[in-house]
């Protein structure tokens, strides 16, 4: 049974939603082989757009998964008009993924999420907020990262100091992809089609006012990861390579100390032979310097090697990505 209004009391109206009328926000996904998250993934961005008076696009990048996630995306699609998804022809890599989001990303303001759920999506109307206040670039910076190994969080800390010693461009430390772009820093990063992509440091390198925002990050929600040590290697001599030249230089200063090195070493024998004679070496200590030699000139070979590896890969102008299926948010389809 319903109680009665009396006559001339104010009637209850709806709480008005926080955030901006008329403002487009793309939330960026890429996923691989994500379907153990991706349930509660898009309940809590679900969650969030409801309390907001923003235009919400969801934009799903299914990285050539094999486990139903780009058919349970579809399937989503069908029921929530806000959801897009692109399906790329096969697995390019995470850089890869957000790049070809980015390239259809419609929003005045594009925010980057990762499916596992490690950056709360509650922290979206955080980022819209400094976005408002006229910064481009609002980057999460995290504060703690729970369920990572001892290694990993130390290794990470140590990579952004060192990548930051050699690189010109300031690169924010301890900031990964959580973050809010603009629509001109949409733009810009979209110009940039090299093929050795390290994103952190191109959204660094287009320069636009940028803010931090410290957050604590969460354990994964479910599933594995898709990072091992040796992939997380080859991303950071992708940002070392992408922003630096530092090694090359090192690499000539290693090897005019060690020729300095061998020439003192060679006038000291010169010198100890015309005054005391010609004792003959000791076989160690010639193994010893042959084998620092030949580690130096492998070294020096490596370094080289990365670089010239990556203008042969960006001479051949190959396309970053190809797409095998491209659905657009249904209310798009309905305006059009």
């Amino acid at each position: 049974m319903t109680t009665p209004v009396a006559a001339g009391a104010p009637r209850s109206e709806p709480t008005p939603k926080a955030g901006t009328a008329g403002i487009t926000v793309t939330v960026l996904v890429p996923v691989y082989n994500e379907m153990d998250v991706l349930p509660e993934c898009c309940r809590r961005l679900h969650d969030v757009a409801e309390a907001r008076a923003e235009d919400f696009e969801f934009l799903f990048v299914d990285d050539g998964s094999s486990d139903g996630s780009a058919e349970w995306l579809l399937a989503l699609r069908e029921r929530d008009p806000r959801v897009a998804v692109i399906e790329l022809s096969r697995n390019f890599g995470k850089e890869i993924a957000v790049s070809a989001g980015l390239d259809h990303a419609s929003g005045d303001a594009v925010m980057l999420l990762d499916a596992d759920l490690q950056d709360p999506p509650e922290l979206i109307p955080d980022f819209l907020a400094a976005w408002q206040e006229g910064y481009d670039i609002v980057y999460g910076q995290r504060l703690s990262r729970e369920g990572e190994t001892w290694l990993k969080i130390r290794t990470s800390h140590w990579y952004y100091r060192v990548i930051n010693l050699l690189s010109d461009v300031p690169i924010p430390a301890d900031a990964g992809d959580f973050r809010l772009l603009s629509r001109r820093a949409v733009e810009a990063v979209k110009g940039l089609r090299e093929k050795h992509r390290y994103m952190s440091g191109l959204y660094a390198w287009i320069g636009f006012p940028q803010k931090a925002l410290p957050y604590h990050r969460h354990p994964r929600h479910a599933g594995r990861t898709k990072w091992n040590y040796w992939r997380l290697w080859s991303l950071a001599l992708e940002g070392i390579t992408s922003f630096s030249t530092v090694p090359l230089k090192l690499a000539t200063l290693l090897g005019v100390v060690t020729a300095g090195a061998a020439f003192l070493y060679g006038v000291f024998f010169l010198l100890r032979t015309l005054l005391f004679g010609n004792p003959v070496p000791g076989y160690p200590s010639l193994i010893v310097v042959m084998l620092f030699l030949g580690g130096v000139q492998l070294i020096c070979l490596g370094i080289i090697g990365e670089y010239l590896g990556r203008t042969y890969v960006e001479s051949k102008q190959r396309q970053l990505y190809y797409l095998r299926g491209l659905h657009p948010r249904r209310e798009s389809e309905q305006d059009g």
